[in-house]
């Protein structure tokens, strides 16, 4: 699934009547169902064709390859997560209400995809294209973004920590200590997450040894 062409990973046809959305959600929820069964590689595009119902010249109208698909899946997780990510820091009062509130996403984060298989599928899905990989890597930093925008007024001018790399990092780690999590049995990712709030709250916004 490696390519050096990104517009395979978008849609060849975007839906715009009923009809058709209609026919795009039935593609990618058996998508999501064979990927969380069977993983993406042997997952087929006929058979998916045939279970959804629609014609495998359809779904290519929309979906070039596999990738394309991953991608659509991947996007309906990444705008879920940003909104949630969004909500929640539109109330900050304080830098450590921050931090707090980061590991309250985390919470969010492990409990909303704990049971739905699909979601690892398709994150593995990134690891293995280097198109889809870079879109998640957008992603990530868009959620660090949003964070930096919401402790802004709160930062000291003394800091001289590099916030911008910072919780570039801080973002991309936290979702993969949660798919680590997910992949893990309850009762372990429990105590890991919590170990993990723990290094956040000490490491997250602490100033840089001299």
């Amino acid at each position: 699934m490696n390519s050096k062409n990104p517009d395979r990973v978008t849609f060849r046809k975007r839906p715009q009547q009923e009809r058709s959305i209609q026919r795009v959600d039935a593609i990618l929820a058996v998508a999501a169902r064979l990927i969380a069964e069977k993983g993406i590689s042997a997952t087929r595009m006929t058979e998916l064709a045939a279970i959804a119902g629609i014609p495998i010249g359809s779904v290519y109208q929309y979906f070039p390859d596999k990738a394309a698909i991953v991608r659509a899946l991947l996007d309906r997780h990444s705008t879920l997560i940003q909104q949630k990510v969004e909500e929640a820091f539109s109330v900050v009062t304080s830098l450590g209400h921050a931090v707090e509130l980061a590991c309250g996403m985390i919470d969010w984060y492990y409990h909303e995809f704990r049971n739905e298989p699909s979601y690892l599928g398709v994150w593995l899905g990134t690891e293995i294209d280097r198109d889809i990989l870079r879109i998640n890597m957008q992603h990530s930093n868009r959620v660090a973004e949003i964070f930096l925008e919401s402790i802004q007024p709160f930062l000291l001018p003394e800091s001289r920590i590099d916030l911008k790399a910072r919780t570039q990092l801080f973002s991309h780690l936290i979702g993969a200590s949660v798919r680590f999590a997910i992949m893990s049995d309850d009762e372990m990712a429990l105590r890991m997450l919590y170990e993990w709030k723990q290094v956040i709250r000490a490491t997250l916004l602490a100033e840089p040894v001299p």
